[in-house]
């Protein structure tokens, strides 16, 4: 897909690998809409690329509603999302305190698959009557996963289910959305120096990255646009799971 001049949305775009896509797919020539649930960042971006902020929690298909369709009147209807907000929040199936709380599982759940099949239903609603590029494709919505989801450690059940979830929805998507010619793909990043790990002691962060065999170093949300950037520019990428975690297959704990 030709870049320059579409419109894109991306969710959890006020941080991280979500504002690092932002500021890509804005160099390229991209209007882009910053959805975040922190309008304040959200709109810290927007103003940095020229783009649109927009406070919206994913969860909630109203709130998605209101944003996509402000994101339209503005850039006209995306040819392209990027699904990246997300919460990791840890807890032991059974822990010092008993049972793991049902609520706190149930939240991580809504935020990473439940908000990103809302955003990618209606996101690819509105490709639909879109008129077909060159290529034969309307658009394409890139998820983003986790390694958690192969290899899940332990205090990880919420955000290893949730980002399983988001491998599995991958495909029958992509089978689905095929007809009208857009495209799903997910990347499944391994441990990135996002502000989560960013503002872990540097002793914590040095171990982590000691774990990663090549290279030896967190990855870098740069790193991931670049990814997402290829994704949408080579149209043979579709229903396909991409690893991007310099070789890490991660232990039990």
């Amino acid at each position: 897909m030709e870049l320059a001049g579409q419109s894109a949305v991306v969710t959890g775009g006020g941080s991280g690998m979500g504002a690092a896509s932002c500021r890509a797919l804005a160099a390229r020539g991209v209007k882009v809409a910053v959805i975040d649930v922190n309008q304040g960042a959200a709109d810290a971006v927007a103003a940095e690329i020229g783009g649109l902020g927009l406070g919206c929690d994913v969860s909630d298909s109203t709130g998605v509603a209101a944003a996509l369709a402000r994101a339209t009147e503005a850039h006209g209807t995306a040819r392209i999302a990027v699904n990246c907000a997300g919460v990791a929040t840890p807890g032991k199936i059974v822990g010092r305190d008993g049972p793991h709380d049902l609520d706190a599982f149930r939240r991580v759940i809504e935020i990473n698959l439940i908000g990103t099949f809302n955003v990618l239903r209606l996101a690819a609603a509105g490709m639909t009557g879109l008129a077909p590029l060159d290529t034969g494709e309307r658009g394409v919505v890139i998820n983003t996963a986790s390694i958690a989801a192969f290899e899940g450690q332990i205090g990880q059940s919420a955000y290893a289910a949730s980002k399983g979830g988001v491998v599995g929805l991958t495909l029958p998507a992509a089978r689905e959305l095929a007809r009208h010619g857009i495209r799903v793909v997910t990347i499944a990043p391994g441990l990135f120096g996002t502000p989560m790990v960013r503002n872990m002691p540097q002793v914590v962060q040095d171990s982590l990255a000691a774990t990663i065999p090549f290279p030896h170093r967190l990855g870098e949300p740069d790193e991931f646009a670049r990814l997402a950037l290829h994704i949408i520019d080579n149209v043979m990428i579709n229903g396909a799971v991409l690893r991007i975690d310099g070789a890490l297959r991660m232990a039990p704990k």
